[in-house]
């Protein structure tokens, strides 16, 4: 069928999404204009139907022209304004050039810039012809908030006349909520409930004050809503997953494991939250202890170690909210012996650490041995049940005494100095004084591929010419000549970006990340900047704080200064030691993944899935029934990978919402200051060059100088560090992983920076001040 008429208008492979979904709202009785739809079958065959579209349009009168391509209004991906649309076309030759005009805009540049910026393919296009309505006011409704995510409030935008003004933003426009019982109103819930999600609904008025409905499509830009509660009202739930590096979505069969990592986490902080599964990621449900009278006093505080400022505002401005004022708490009871003698553990480690740092450090090392053992799995692994078996197993067991508490114990030296010299000493002079810490196993990783890099210059045109992910295919294949990648793998292959997430590849599977560092390793001609001389310096420089430092206090603060200075001594000691829990973890991680890829294989024979990685998009139970069953996953798995991918494509992840779906930081000022960009300092020095936005370290190209700007960073990024200028991070606390590491390469660092990747432009100059706290700059 070359044309249909509106009302008949079902099948988006035949009318396009827009007109699917006018279709519908027509045959379920909302008053639309009416029309007919030029098909994409009149598309492909590249010729208008004169003759049919010429008596449709006889009885009409001016009609509007609008573009209903199969790719359109979709719930991740709306393309407002990407194709053309003509109003007030009166002749039957102006009516058919509009047409090929809306066809051809297809392959507009905006149309195809915007598809690949989705991975999207060039769909097919059909054209929309309506009654042309003779608007006094007209507008958008939405409704759900926009900007502030909330479920529960609706927004208009009108003006007078048509409502393309409002639509380009060429008019003056009123803002307003609509009243419940008002027309508009009552359209909004119609349609919400029809469609099962909130909706950007276009809508006008004529002369006759009648309503018409033009279009009704997702809110594409709203972040998924929360799950439904049972318990009161409202809750609030804050982002877990940039504590581990992570703001993209987790796979199914990650956020398992994440759920009792994060849950084991926060319970070491006093804290227990629910962890749930927002939009592919790991929020917290802290609700309970914002409403708790005494954890609500020190609920900030405890942010402070892990979660960083931003979620620290937020929840201040929570807990001013009277919705989350505290009730009465429940009868108190006694701790019981296990907490008692978890406590006397911990007292008894921490001071053993801080007396004989060196010693703290032999058993970490000792401990991160133990583990790695104990993480394989067993000889005689033969069959899918019996791997499942040792997947769902709890992994090594044994006491973590050895390796926790000195990793406490340098975390808490860390700490503690900053009170004890508040008027002493600034905390950009304490910053200086914790660079260039030994013993950290992030650093030697990047230092080791540093001296990989160097060592493999012989291959220098090869590896600089060739894409990384063609040169990890290489040398996976044994293609490439030898350059010591086997030995780094050997000890760092079971590392990788976001690798808390079990479903993401390590980089013995995929060293594309580590090809795309070494490049960058190998455009290092300064010998003033390699890698190890900055980090040597950054530990001089750390030193020599720190005697500055001790000389000061004793004159100004002899007992309090004293035992500070004692803290950093003992925190430059032991401080490295942080990265060694998630390192030693990633052990049994990575033997997990291995087992669970085995059962991938066994199903993709099966006929259940389609590849081995295809099991990472179900959780271990479906896995567990496939494996029982033969069941056919691959339908389920290729929507999950649909929703993952788009949800990957997202740039901003609220820190925290509310249940209605409220982003709490969008209620908070701007972090826009002036020509620039306020967050915190989190590591000393003033940098100038140009901003580099990576999401993605495998394919990272960073010239030495060039300023890392990032959404989170997790370990895999750290290698980057090595060749950039300075660090800007969206997410972060001051001890997390990367400022902790900037830190001690000497490397300024602003972190908690507001949509950082988004306001600041790839190639922007721009200067860091990890002082103060503040990112400026200039056009690109």
């Amino acid at each position: 069928m070359l044309v249909v008429p509106l009302a008949h208008a079902a099948s988006i492979a035949l009318a396009g999404g827009k007109a699917a979904a006018l279709g519908e709202l027509i045959r379920a009785g909302e008053t639309v204009p009416d029309g007919f739809v030029v098909t994409t079958e009149a598309f492909r065959a590249g010729v208008v139907p004169r003759d049919a579209v010429a008596g449709l349009f006889q009885a009409m009168g001016p009609v509007a022209v609008r573009s209903s391509a199969t790719a359109e209004d979709l719930p991740d991906a709306s393309f407002s304004g990407q194709y053309d649309t003509f109003l007030d076309v009166t002749g039957i030759d102006q009516l058919i050039a509009a047409i090929e005009k809306c066809w051809a805009s297809v392959r507009s540049p905006r149309a195809v810039a915007y598809r690949a910026t989705r991975g999207l393919p060039e769909p097919e296009m059909a054209v929309i012809v309506q009654r042309m309505i003779t608007a006094t006011t007209a507008g958008v409704l939405f409704t759900a908030n926009p900007v502030t995510g909330n479920r529960t409030e609706m927004l208009v935008e009108s003006t007078a006349g048509p409502g393309t003004g409002v639509v380009d933003g060429t008019a003056p426009v009123d803002r307003f909520s609509p009243a419940e019982g008002t027309p508009l109103r009552a359209l909004g819930e119609r349609l919400q409930q029809h469609f099962a999600a909130p909706q950007d609904v276009e809508w006008a008025i004529d002369d006759d004050r009648k309503l018409w409905l033009l279009q009704s499509r997702p809110i594409t830009t709203l972040f998924p809503a929360p799950p439904r509660h049972d318990g009161p009202l409202p809750r609030v739930y804050v982002e877990f997953g940039h504590v581990q590096g992570m703001l993209r979505p987790v796979t199914p069969m990650g956020l398992s494991s994440l759920k009792r990592l994060i849950s084991a986490m926060t319970a070491s902080l006093g804290v227990r939250a629910e962890i749930v599964d927002i939009g592919g990621r790991l929020y917290g449900d802290l609700s309970d202890l914002a409403r708790h009278p005494s954890a609500r006093k020190r609920l900030v505080k405890l942010m402070a170690v892990d979660f960083g400022p931003r979620a620290q505002a937020v929840m201040d401005h929570v807990l001013t909210d009277p919705r989350f004022a505290p009730t009465p708490a429940g009868p108190r009871t006694e701790r019981s012996k296990s907490a008692l003698g978890t406590g006397f553990r911990a007292v008894t480690g921490i001071l053993r650490a801080l007396r004989s740092p060196e010693a703290a450090r032999q058993r970490v090392l000792h401990a991160v041995e133990r583990l790695r053992l104990d993480a394989a799995a067993p000889a005689g692994l033969n069959t899918a049940h019996e791997r499942i078996a040792f997947v769902r197993a709890d992994g090594p067991g044994g006491s973590a005494d050895d390796l926790t508490w000195p990793i406490v114990a340098g975390l808490l030296a860390t700490a503690v100095p900053g009170e004890l010299l508040k008027g002493v000493a600034t905390p950009d002079e304490i910053h200086t004084a914790l660079g260039g810490v030994p013993g950290n196993v992030t650093i030697e990783m990047d230092l080791a591929l540093w001296r990989l890099a160097r060592d493999a210059a012989a291959h220098r045109e090869l590896l600089l010419a060739t894409p990384p992910a063609d040169l990890a295919e290489l040398y996976l294949r044994g293609g490439l000549p030898p350059i010591g990648l086997d030995g780094f793998l050997e000890r760092y292959g079971h590392r990788g970006p976001a690798e808390a997430d079990l479903g993401v590849p390590r980089w013995s599977e995929d060293p594309s990340g580590l090809f795309a560092a070494i490049a960058n390793y190998l455009r290092v001609t300064e010998p003033g900047q390699a890698p190890d001389v900055r980090f040597a310096r950054a530990a001089a420089a750390g030193e020599a704080a720190l005697d500055e430092l001790a000389t000061r206090v004793r004159r100004r603060r002899p007992v309090r200064g004293r035992l500070a200075i004692f803290l950093l001594r003992r925190a430059r000691a032991l401080s490295g030691l942080r990265e060694y829990g998630k390192f030693a973890g990633l052990y049994r991680l990575s033997s997990v993944r291995d087992q669970l890829l085995l059962i991938g294989s066994d199903l993709v024979e099966n006929g259940a899935l389609a590849s081995p990685g295809d099991i990472m998009f179900l959780t271990l139970d479906e896995a567990e029934a496939a494996v029982r069953t033969g069941a056919d996953q691959r339908d389920l798995v290729a929507a999950r990978r649909a929703t993952h991918l788009a949800e990957s494509r997202r740039r901003h992840v609220p820190v925290a919402l509310l249940s209605d779906g409220t982003d709490v930081e969008a209620l908070l000022p701007a972090a826009g200051d002036g020509d620039g960009w306020r967050g915190v300092g989190a590591s000393p020095g003033t940098v100038t060059g140009r901003a580099r936005v990576v999401h993605d370290p495998a394919t990272a190209r960073l010239d030495p100088g060039d300023i890392l700007v990032v959404a989170t960073t997790d370990p895999a990024w750290t290698p980057l560090f090595l060749t950039a200028g300075g660090l800007v991070s969206e997410t972060g606390a001051v001890m997390a992983h990367g400022p902790t590491v900037a830190r001690e390469y000497g490397l300024p660092a602003v972190i908690s920076v507001r949509d950082a990747t988004i306001l600041i432009e790839d190639g922007q100059q721009i200067t860091v001040d990890g002082a103060a706290g503040t990112v400026r700059g200039a056009a690109p």
